[in-house]
Formats: structure tokens, sequence, C-alpha cells
């Protein structure tokens, strides 16, 4: 009977071994699921974020990039000059208007006769109409307007849209600062300009604009 208990507790003591030893490596897969040290992560760069926060300028105009670039050495922060298409204020466009070219090159011949200044638009909306002439003031080209009406001439009034290649000064800057250091740019070119543009720099859609 000895005996018998005797090999039942060699056998308890085996298997509680060997249960011991199958645990271990569950004990290691355990932990290797657990978070990584605060050494190892990657941190948010504060760069990254002050960038997702920032302010892009764009700042005009200049006629040319000389006197952009001339403008921007004056400043103590840096920044690049950018070429942009400008929108002008459309000009006042006096036009007899279309017709078959035929028509339209003899009414143009008679008005050439009696020396009037015209010439026949090629192309576009308002090909074959005769231009009588472009106008910046709207008071002018009301007066010349009213004049061909009393020479019996069939005349429109229409704009004429423009665009003129323009420069214009871009930076980005820190949240919360941007009326100081657009005034501040301002005192140092001497200027105020007549075009801003502000953006948020990256992941936002808002935006600002002057005319």
């Amino acid at each position: 009977m000895a005996r018998v208990a005797f090999i039942l507790l060699l056998l308890n003591i085996g298997l509680w071994i060997g249960a011991a030893r199958l645990s271990a490596p569950l004990s290691v897969i355990a932990h290797s699921g657990t978070l990584p040290r605060v050494g190892s992560l990657k941190p948010v760069s504060a760069a990254d974020q002050s960038r997702a926060q920032c302010v892009a300028f764009r700042l005009g105009w200049f006629d040319t990039r000389a006197k952009a670039v001339e403008a921007l050495a004056r400043l103590p922060v840096p920044g690049q000059v950018l070429a942009m298409e400008r929108e002008l204020p459309p000009l006042n466009w006096i036009l007899i208007p279309p017709q078959p070219f035929e028509a339209a090159r003899n009414q143009f011949r008679e008005l050439y006769l009696a020396g009037v200044d015209a010439y026949i638009v090629s192309d576009g909306e308002y090909r074959n109409a005769i231009s009588l002439g472009l106008f910046e003031s709207e008071a002018a080209a009301n007066a010349v307007f009213e004049e061909k009406k009393r020479e019996k001439l069939n005349v429109v009034l229409a704009k004429f849209p423009r665009n003129r290649l323009g420069y214009a000064l871009a930076f980005e800057v820190g949240p919360d600062v941007e009326t100081q250091w657009l005034q501040s740019v301002e005192a140092d070119i001497e200027r105020k300009f007549e075009f801003i543009e502000q953006n948020a720099c990256k992941g936002v859609a808002s935006s600002k604009k002057s005319p």
C-alpha cells in the first residue's frame, strides 16, 4: 500500500513539473502582446502639429519679379515669390453686334473711309462684331456710346474681361499671430497690399481673400 502511494506521489510530481514547463512559453506569448516601451514609440512631431495649424499667406501685387524679390529681401522671415494671374477690372467695350462676315466687312470699310477707328473682332463670343473702342472709364464709354447712337449706329455696351501676370509674396506663419504679422510685413515694406489671400497650410479648407 505504501509503495502504491509513493508511485502516485512521483506521478503527481512529474505531472506538476511538465505543466510548469508547458506554461512557461504561454507566459512569454502573453507578455509579447503588451504595449511597447515608451522609448520605442515614435512621438508626434511638434513641427507636424504646428504645420497643421499654421497659416499660409499670399500678398500682392508687384508689377515685376524684380520688385517682389527686392521686397522679400527686406523681410527677416523666409518666403518665396510667386507668379500669378491677376484679374483686373473689365474694360467697357462699344460694339456693333456680330453679323455675317461680308456685312461686317462692308460696314467696317464705310467706317474706315469716314475716319472712324474700328476693327472686326476675329474670334470669341463677339466674332464678326465691329469694335469701336475699349474704355476703362464707364462714364467715357457711355459718352461715346450715346454719340454713336446719335450717328444712327446700332451699338451695344459689353464688358471686356482681362488678366495680367502679377507677382505675390508667399509665407507660412504660426497660428494666432496673423494680424500682427501682416501689419509688421506692411510696415517693413512700407506699403499696403491690395491682394491678401489667407489659407490653412494643410488639412483645413477655410480661406479668406481680400478683393
